[in-house]
């Protein structure tokens, strides 16, 4: 079993409770409070540019020119990302410049950056992998024809071409992270950050 398949057998159980999280609930039946859906498209549009951020760092510090190709490619997908959220807002009448992080999205981009600015190139993927990683399943468990207002969510995140950026990221941690503890604890704390940050999305 590969590095990445392991890393994401062990956290199974956090990703159970996104699973049973009301706000990923709330997206699968159409149910979810249209402000707090909302409020969470901002604090992930200011994530995602950390998110670039950590890529972008990642890319700099590859040790060969496959990877930093790959990197090159991720960063340009969360570009896509972010223009999905920016169609969200226009529709949503969301102001993205007055977006204020929360405590939830700070403790998660802090440790994105710091990671991606201080660890190992195997640490790095392996912080930054669950999120990639938990959109695409969350997508794949869900049905949009029940999700109402929130379909074109799920379709992003179930949509197969979302599936691969997934799987291109956990081919990196696999080709640069190794079975050691600094891994694990790095993929472990993203996926608590991730249950944290739908957590406060739905209590915002």
């Amino acid at each position: 079993m590969s590095l990445s398949a392991q890393l994401w057998a062990a956290n199974a159980d956090i990703v159970a409770e996104v699973l049973d999280n009301p706000f990923v609930r709330g997206i699968g039946d159409g149910s979810l409070d249209r402000a707090a859906f909302a409020g969470y498209v901002a604090q992930d549009a200011f994530f995602l540019e950390s998110f670039a951020r950590a890529y972008a760092l990642a890319l700099v510090r590859s040790p060969d020119t496959d990877s930093l190709l790959t990197f090159a490619d991720l960063l340009a997908g969360v570009r896509e990302e972010l223009r999905l959220h920016d169609s969200y807002a226009a529709r949503w009448h969301i102001d993205m410049a007055a977006v204020q992080p929360a405590s939830a999205t700070l403790a998660y981009t802090e440790f994105l950056l710091a990671t991606a600015a201080t660890g190992e190139l195997g640490v790095i993927c392996a912080a930054m992998t669950p999120c990639m990683r938990l959109y695409a399943h969350i997508g794949s468990m869900l049905d949009a024809d029940k999700a109402g207002p929130y379909a074109e969510w799920v379709q992003t995140y179930a949509d197969p071409e979302f599936e691969a950026v997934a799987a291109l990221l956990e081919r990196l941690l696999d080709q640069h992270g190794e079975d050691v503890p600094a891994v694990r604890e790095a993929y472990r704390r993203a996926m608590r950050l991730e249950l944290q940050f739908f957590t406060a999305a739905y209590s915002a």
